[in-house]
């Protein structure tokens, strides 16, 4: 996983409530585990016509919003069924985190297992990062907890267990091979049973 310890970045904001992971990424492109080329599907619903051609209206298909690291969105992103890929393709197409007002407890944890930041802040706050325009950026520091747009800086939390492993970039198996030789030492005193 790719540490995670600040951003400076452009935002897109799509300010929907309760988009769900069906939005985020449509069943028909769950055909593979490798992580990635699902950026080009990401809100694929949204982004294109029916005829395949790119819906120019859709936030993410204008050439400003081109290369934006953070999604601003509403309450409740990522409902729905618990397919991973929905955060694969969020960071496919570049985003490494999303502000909302709350994410569905499975996706918040996909989130996190997979190097995007998920970061809730209250609807004022929203309310002013809402009007971000497309040249403007955002900080986000981690280890100071904060979202930084203009003169307000916004205070977010986050479980420390899992700040220390963005900071590090580390994943589950990473936090694992920490403990290696505990690991080999306690195999090596169990009996064989074999």
């Amino acid at each position: 996983m790719e540490a995670f310890v600040s951003e400076v970045g452009r935002a897109v904001v799509i300010p929907n409530d309760n988009i769900n992971t069906d939005i985020i990424l449509p069943k028909q492109f769950l055909k593979n585990i490798l992580k990635t080329g699902f950026g080009k599907d990401l809100f694929y619903d949204w982004r294109y016509n029916t005829d395949g051609s790119l819906n120019e209206a859709f936030e993410l298909n204008k050439p400003e919003h081109k290369g934006a690291s953070i999604l601003i969105t509403g309450n409740d992103f990522g409902s729905g069924s618990s397919r991973e890929h929905a955060v694969w393709a969020l960071t496919d197409y570049g985003f490494r985190a999303v502000i909302g007002g709350g994410f569905s407890d499975i996706f918040y944890m996909n989130s996190t297992k997979n190097g995007l930041l998920p970061i809730v802040l209250p609807e004022e706050n929203r309310k002013i990062l809402r009007g971000i325009q497309a040249d403007e950026t955002i900080q986000i520091d981690l280890p100071e907890q904060t979202v930084t747009y203009k003169n307000n800086i916004f205070h977010f939390d986050i479980n420390s267990q899992w700040k220390e492993k963005f900071i590090n970039g580390e994943d589950d198996i990473d936090n694992t091979m920490k403990y290696e030789k505990l690991i080999s030492a306690f195999e090596k005193q169990r009996p064989n049973f074999g």
